[in-house]
């Protein structure tokens, strides 16, 4: 409370910006709901922003019971295709460089409006393209190159921290598409009861790898990563 006391009496605000909030402990995110509570209560000119995965929401109405009251949760997805073209095309013209229409599809269609996935797509395209306006084939040139690039860096960090029974249910995802999937179908995929994948799939989205749509259903929270999970166990078999 002494920070907001200190803005209070200087006739200024303060803002917590905070990403990857999903990752705090339960006491951790406990404590800062608690404390913005009390900083509310006492009309203290203190604002917290975070950003997390899907899960948040559920994770703060756990650890309080109202924290659904306190905060709002808007949704931040992906990016409609009109604003995804409007992202990649208007920083390019105002270069005087122009995308042609049917490369501006394949990346849209390519990275399925995913932020970090445009500006890679837009970076790598815009690096092997020679005039202007940037062609189709350009793009699918530079897909090789994303895709090895996302493999090595963005996927494989992720990947990296996973077990081999996590493994085991992310490829079982991956065989049935890029989801989302009911749990009853991963479980079959795997031959084990739905009851068996729970401890797996708590782990999983605690790590941030899923997230659960709606009820009884399982979904990867970046696009590609079913792609990425075939390319990285070619051959899937149940463990």
């Amino acid at each position: 409370m002494a920070i907001g006391e200190a803005a209070q009496d200087r006739r200024n605000a303060v803002a917590f910006l905070i990403d990857e909030i999903q990752y705090f402990s339960a006491k951790e995110l406990g404590a800062l709901i608690m404390a913005m509570h009390q900083a509310q209560q006492r009309q203290l000119p203190l604002v917290l922003v975070g950003a997390g995965l899907p899960i948040l929401p559920g994770l703060a109405g756990e650890s309080k019971s109202y924290a659904e009251r306190l905060f709002s949760f808007p949704e931040v997805g992906a990016l409609l295709k009109p604003d995804a073209i409007k992202a990649l095309a208007d920083p390019a013209k105002a270069l005087g460089v122009e995308f042609a229409p049917a490369a501006l599809e394949e990346i849209f269609r390519l990275t399925q409006g995913y932020p970090y996935f445009l500006q890679e797509w837009g970076y790598h395209t815009w690096n092997l393209a020679e005039q202007s306006p940037i062609t189709l084939e350009v793009v699918q040139a530079a897909t090789t190159r994303v895709i090895a690039n996302l493999d090595q860096g963005f996927f494989k960090v992720c990947y990296d921290r996973l077990t081999p029974g996590e493994k085991d249910v992310l490829r079982a995802m991956a065989e049935l598409g890029p989801g989302p999937h009911r749990t009853s179908d991963v479980a079959a995929i795997l031959g084990i009861k739905t009851t068996s994948l729970s401890p797996v799939r708590a782990k999983l989205i605690k790590k941030g790898m899923i997230y659960s749509s709606t009820h009884g259903e399982l979904a990867f929270t970046v696009p590609l990563f079913d792609e990425f999970m075939r390319r990285a166990i070619p051959t899937f078999s149940r463990p």
